[in-house]
């Protein structure tokens, strides 16, 4: 995947998964950098449980990334609530 193709999966799944934990958005910017790294973390899953990674701009790297972005915002609350 393109860079492009990085930020655009970002900004998808960073504002449905704020939107699911959150219930609101993090704005532009917060929702892609927590996408991108949701992606990361989600790919990360699905190829180590077999399920298959990243490829491209499909319903399943929609998916994946989806769930690694709430992974990663559970956790940031969980620390955040700490602290």
């Amino acid at each position: 995947m393109g860079w492009i193709s990085w930020i655009i999966l970002g900004l998808i799944s960073g504002f449905i998964a704020s939107k699911l934990v959150n219930h609101t958005g993090a704005g532009i910017l917060m929702d892609i950098l927590i996408g991108i790294v949701g992606a990361i973390v989600g790919g990360y899953l699905g190829t180590r449980l077999g399920l298959g990674g990243l490829e491209g701009l499909s319903l399943w790297s929609v998916l994946l990334s989806v769930l690694g972005a709430v992974i990663v915002l559970l956790i940031y609350r969980a620390v955040a609530s700490r602290a």
